[in-house]
């Protein structure tokens, strides 16, 4: 059995980041951790090329599927197949405030209409034997969050969902843009708290704004306005992408199990992917884009990041530059340990 469940620690899903490469590559990181795709609509799913769209490699469980829509029927059958590829979860998203998603009647409008939600997780429930989950925010626009946060929380309990995930703002649905809607409204984690004290026996995972392991440390601990509660899990997005070494201590600190991977480590043992994707004709910048912050902090950073955004382009770039990436690191170390006075 298990130490946690592995919603203690989650990496968000990111449109045009968290794919099949970069899931690939933070599992080098974090064995515990739940993983989720990009947002995958349920027409496309449908209708589309679905090896594509949903194709994973076994290294990544476990992972989660998030679904885009608002149409029962087709929820289902897009849950229907996307358990038959091997996910873990599949996650419904009521919170992405971008146009594209709002002209498809999904995403954070879904905020407005909690009964519409719950149908949707009643057609997926009934379609698959995995976990079927929401992935939502505390609201839209005017609304109250406390009320819309509810309704829309326990709209979907009373069809059987029992986990969430709460980005802890609003979304603004005109007038900011998506990347405005990830910053400017302001967190409320209080209010998250308030839902799980309220409704202790659901599954409870905060998202937004979480920066470090620290803070999501934080987040699952001790708060006055829990009593004896705590959170059941949180979820990391930016921070984890961005600055990806921070997931090689989430097994040892947050799961109790193993300990830090180094980020040297964790590019070896991605290699044996990248080289069965190269051999597929992938090209390796699409799966080294995702490595770019590794380094970060550390001497040689610089050179590691030019390294693989300059040369990984490239027609025929293979592990070799990877190699040299690796190397700048080194040797950027080296000096900065025999002249410690220029670091």
């Amino acid at each position: 059995m298990p130490l946690n469940p592995p919603h203690r620690l989650s990496v968000a899903p990111m449109m045009d980041w968290t794919d099949r490469h970069c899931r690939a590559f933070h599992r080098t990181l974090t064995r515990r951790a739940l993983l989720y795709t990009e947002m995958v609509t349920a027409p496309a799913v449908i209708h589309g090329d679905r090896e594509r769209l949903l194709g994973f490699d076994g290294c990544e469980h476990p992972v989660a599927l998030q679904l885009g829509g608002s149409d029962p029927a087709q929820l289902a059958e897009a849950a229907r197949i996307g358990a038959a590829f091997g996910y873990d979860e599949i996650n419904l998203n009521v919170g992405c405030p971008s146009d594209r998603v709002q002209s498809g009647r999904f995403g954070a409008c879904l905020m407005r209409e909690p009964e519409l939600v719950a149908d949707c997780m009643a057609a997926i429930k009934a379609a698959v034997d995995v976990p079927a989950t929401v992935k939502c925010r505390i609201g839209v626009d005017d609304q109250d969050p406390l009320v819309s946060l509810f309704a829309t929380v326990d709209a979907s309990a009373a069809v059987g969902v029992t986990s969430f995930v709460v980005h802890a703002r609003k979304a603004w649905l005109k007038g900011l843009s998506p990347k405005e809607n990830r910053d400017v409204p302001p967190l409320d984690y209080a209010l998250v708290r308030r839902l799980k004290r309220e409704r202790p026996h659901l599954t409870i995972c905060i998202n937004g704004g979480i920066a470090s392991l620290d803070e999501a440390e934080a987040h699952l601990g001790a708060h006055e306005d829990l009593g004896d509660l705590r959170l059941d899990g949180v979820m990391l997005g930016r921070a984890a992408y961005h600055e990806p070494a921070i997931l090689g201590q989430v097994d040892a600190r947050l799961f109790g199990d193993g300990e830090t991977v180094d980020p040297f480590a964790a590019v070896e043992a991605y290699k044996p992917y990248l080289a069965a994707r190269l051999a597929e004709g992938v090209n390796l910048h699409a799966m080294t884009r995702h490595m770019l912050g590794l380094m970060h902090g550390r001497p040689g950073a610089r050179a590691f990041r030019r390294i693989l955004t300059v040369e990984a382009i490239g027609a025929g770039a293979g592990l070799e530059v990877v190699d040299r990436a690796l190397e700048a690191v080194r040797e950027a170390e080296a000096r900065r340990e025999r002249t410690p006075e220029a670091a």
